[in-house]
């Protein structure tokens, strides 16, 4: 019996010595899990803050650039030819290339009813010639008589020279009426109005033409004037700024690879079209040799040269969020994030403007990872 309860009591000391010990394990274990916890946590953290990235050092200056944009060359003048008067083609004495000066016969026109028209205006106008001769030399005698008293009374006298004006005024009439189908006959001969090439004929000798006659519709010739052109572009709002009175621009046609012509602005239209939201604007172009023609396609290159100097930085280093536009400009080691405005971009550098000065450094390589107050560290600056 003593045994027993003996061995009883080492069993129960036995259970307790293995509880405490199981959960001294459970505790030292729990301990060393959170430690190590508490370790992970504190590395990532650090990884977080403590960023590495390209930077520079921002200056002022101007950035060069080109704005390229499609022209039309036209001709300086250029005129449709129409015949003034019904009339019959007698004869052609130019065709398409013909090169012309002011003032040279192009076609010569036949209209017999003009000839019988000029013919009865010329008598009447010899007629009233006549009788304006006779009246005038009726009222003259009777003037000269009257100066004797009571020789001719001055009724007569009145008459007399009432005659006179209205046969003056019969003989003016007649006079302008001669002109007017003279004027019309000298129609009958087309010419150049300035010197120029005939860049189209429509019709043959033979053919009808008039102002109501049948072909009419269509020009005798057109003739356009080459060795002077208009250069016509449409610079859009935006642009408007960079091309003035006598700015000098440089454009190339397909036809000439290689080749750079210059123009001159010499005529600006001053307001904004409506739908395209441009201005006309128009150069001129010396085409002396007639390289170019009217309806060529340049491409223009317009200077965009800046009065003022901005801060050029890589386009990299601005960020377009979808809230705002900004750079990160780093100050004591930390990111901090400026509002900037954009301009012009060229050769992947951009201009921007904002609360930035000179000497300021700011992420060449910037994004919206890189968080306000973030560490920067290790910084490489871009040469």
């Amino acid at each position: 019996m003593y045994h027993l309860c003996m061995n009883s009591m080492n069993n129960k000391k036995a259970l307790a010595i293995t509880i405490v010990c199981s959960l001294q394990a459970v505790l030292l274990l729990s301990g060393c899990g959170h430690s190590e916890g508490k370790a992970d946590k504190g590395e990532n953290t650090s990884a977080q803050e403590v960023i590495s990235v390209p930077a520079i050092t921002i200056s002022k200056g101007k950035l060069s650039s080109t704005l390229q944009i499609p022209g039309e060359l036209v001709a300086f003048q250029q005129v449709d030819i129409y015949a003034k008067v019904s009339s019959f083609v007698k004869k052609l004495h130019v065709d398409v290339g013909s090169e012309v000066t002011t003032g040279q016969l192009l076609a010569t026109m036949e209209a017999p009813e003009i000839t019988s028209q000029l013919s009865g205006a010329e008598s009447r106008l010899k007629s009233q010639e006549a009788v304006y001769l006779a009246s005038k030399a009726n009222y003259d005698r009777l003037y000269e008589t009257s100066k004797t008293p009571g020789t001719v009374s001055k009724n007569d006298l009145d008459i007399a020279q009432a005659r006179q004006k209205s046969d003056q005024a019969q003989l003016e009439s007649a006079k302008a009426a001669y002109k007017e189908i003279t004027d019309n006959r000298n129609y009958l001969e087309i010419r150049a109005p300035f010197s120029g090439i005939v860049s189209a004929r429509n019709v043959s000798a033979g053919a009808y033409v008039g102002p109501t006659g049948k072909g009419s519709e269509f020009p005798l010739f057109t003739l356009q004037e080459q060795k002077k052109l208009r250069l016509v572009i449409s610079v859009p709002e935006a642009y408007t700024s960079y091309l003035g009175n006598n700015s000098e621009v440089n454009f190339s046609v397909k036809a000439y690879t290689g080749k750079t012509f210059t123009a001159k602005v010499n005529r600006l239209s001053g307001v904004m079209d409506t739908r395209l939201r441009s201005q006309r604007i128009e150069m001129d172009v010396i085409n002396n040799d007639k390289k170019l023609m009217p309806g060529m396609i340049a491409e223009v290159k317009i200077p965009m040269n800046t009065a003022d100097s901005a801060f050029i930085v890589p386009k990299s280093a601005v960020v377009n969020s979808t809230v705002n536009v900004f750079v990160i400009r780093v100050v004591n080691g930390k990111s901090e994030r400026v509002l900037v405005q954009t301009g012009r971009e060229a050769d992947g550098k951009i201009e921007v403007y904002g609360n930035l000065n000179p000497g300021d450094t700011i992420v060449s390589v910037a994004s919206e990872e890189i968080r306000d107050g973030a560490e920067l560290k290790h910084l490489k600056f871009d040469k």
